[in-house]
């Protein structure tokens, strides 16, 4: 098998990953939001995250990390849903079952997503990714060389 034969089949898998399972968990979420659920909201939640540690599995079976455009789409989603979430518990739009929801499933991505840095990385790998240092060196590089 080509090497694009391989990153095509892993991309359709990454697909379908999200289309099912991440999309299912998505609509549980809204209508645990919906009808002021918490189980349903945390059975969305729980999907979502089997959807994501499905697409790091893929990842690590083709031996690639996530492309600029799946960190690009998944942090811009992340950071609007989190918006609106705040704006609606600003404007007193939520109930207390909503607020526990958007806890739940904003905490557990947020810790999934640390957890895969520092497992992918490492501690000091991880913390590279996000603060670089003058001139395009990272204070990783800094302390090994002394």
């Amino acid at each position: 098998m080509t090497h694009q034969n391989i990153s095509i089949e892993s991309k359709l898998l990454v697909f379908a990953i999200w289309s099912g399972i991440g999309v299912i968990g998505l609509l549980l979420v809204l209508e645990g939001f919906s009808r002021d659920s918490y189980f349903l909201g945390v059975a969305g939640t729980f999907s979502v995250l089997v959807a994501l540690i499905a697409h790091v599995i893929v990842n690590a079976v083709y031996s690639r990390g996530f492309s600029v455009g799946e960190v690009a789409l998944g942090l811009s989603s992340f950071g609007i849903l989190v918006f609106a979430f705040l704006i609606s518990m600003l404007l007193g739009a939520a109930s207390m079952a909503d607020f526990y929801i958007g806890v739940t499933f904003f905490g557990v991505i947020a810790l999934g997503f640390a957890t895969y840095l520092v497992t992918r990385y490492g501690l000091r790998g991880a913390f590279s990714r996000f603060h670089v240092g003058a001139v395009g060196k990272s204070p990783a590089t800094n302390l090994s060389e002394k």
